[in-house]
């Protein structure tokens, strides 16, 4: 079953090459939510072999911390797949990354083949988003994980460009359709949602206006590609100040005894219902966990 329920900080998701051990090194002392050990795109082909040993070296000394630990590895249709995904199971990350998935029947393969290898159902797997198919059929994509460990989507905004022939603008007019339809689908279903990665690491000034975005969008976190870009991130998807004190506010009064059983009460001069109730009890969530989190980065 899916554990994407888990309250956890996913705000910033670091890509990080599986061939280059300094990396996987530095990575523990890089304050990011989550690591994304990488076997597929940064690795060329004749590297494979080295990084899945790399990775299996590294996630199997457990000195990550707190981060949550995923390895993409490669489809399950390549020369490389298979061995990626035994490698997975017996270095026992936190979750595995597939990418280039186009169904739901693809899902269900993917976690049969999980459990039939021995891997603990306390582990997540990720579906990258970044085929037309994918966008096309991600409402079953997301319905799988109502029988599989399906936690989350991450965008592959690259892939969708190179697949659509779209011409990336600061806006993203080009990613729009497939951004929102997936989002719709991962919250129908329960899902985590992280953004695509933002490619121009010397422009802080776009990485945090695309970032801004994402999280208007209602994107849980964003993928990134250098360490110069966890701040924004952690900045810009953390809840701030006020929000997390309003909502603390709406918790304790709806807590009072004169409020048991009212489905609307006023907080703050505001007029506050159950579902606002709700929201401020996962941002309080969120935050704390946030807190927790980095205090174990050991950063």
């Amino acid at each position: 079953m899916a554990t994407a329920t888990e309250l956890r900080p996913r705000r910033s998701c670091l890509y990080m090459p599986g061939a280059n051990t300094r990396a996987l090194e530095k990575a523990k002392t890089l304050p990011a939510d989550m690591l994304i050990l990488d076997l597929e795109d940064a690795v060329s082909p004749e590297a494979k072999a080295e990084a899945r040993n790399a990775v299996l070296d590294a996630v199997s000394e457990r000195a990550y911390g707190a981060r949550e630990v995923v390895i993409r590895i490669n489809g399950l249709e390549t020369e490389w797949g298979r061995d990626d995904l035994a490698m997975v199971v017996a270095a026992e990350p936190d979750g595995v990354l597939v990418p280039k998935v186009t169904s739901g029947a693809e899902i269900c393969e993917i976690d049969r083949t999980l459990t039939e290898a021995g891997a603990f159902t306390t582990m997540g797997l990720w579906a990258m988003i970044e085929m037309p198919l994918a966008i096309l059929n991600v409402q079953g994509i997301a319905a799988a994980s109502a029988a599989t460990r399906l936690t989350g989507f991450v965008m592959g905004t690259n892939d969708i460009a190179k697949e659509l022939n779209a011409v990336p603008t600061p806006d993203r007019c080009a990613f729009q359709a497939a951004l929102g339809l997936s989002l719709l689908a991962a919250r129908a279903y329960g899902l985590v949602a992280i953004d695509g990665v933002y490619n121009d690491v010397e422009n802080a000034a776009g990485l945090k206006a695309e970032c801004e975005q994402g999280r208007t969008l209602g994107f849980d976190g964003k993928t990134l590609i250098h360490p110069a870009q966890l701040a924004t991130a952690n900045q810009v998807f953390s809840p701030d100040a006020e929000a997390v004190a309003h909502s603390r506010a709406v918790i304790d009064a709806f807590a009072q005894p004169e409020n048991q059983g009212k489905g609307v009460i006023k907080v703050g001069g505001k007029m506050t219902e159950l579902l606002h109730l709700e929201q401020a009890r996962k941002l309080v969530a969120i935050h704390d966990a946030i807190v927790r989190t980095s205090s174990g980065h050991g950063a």
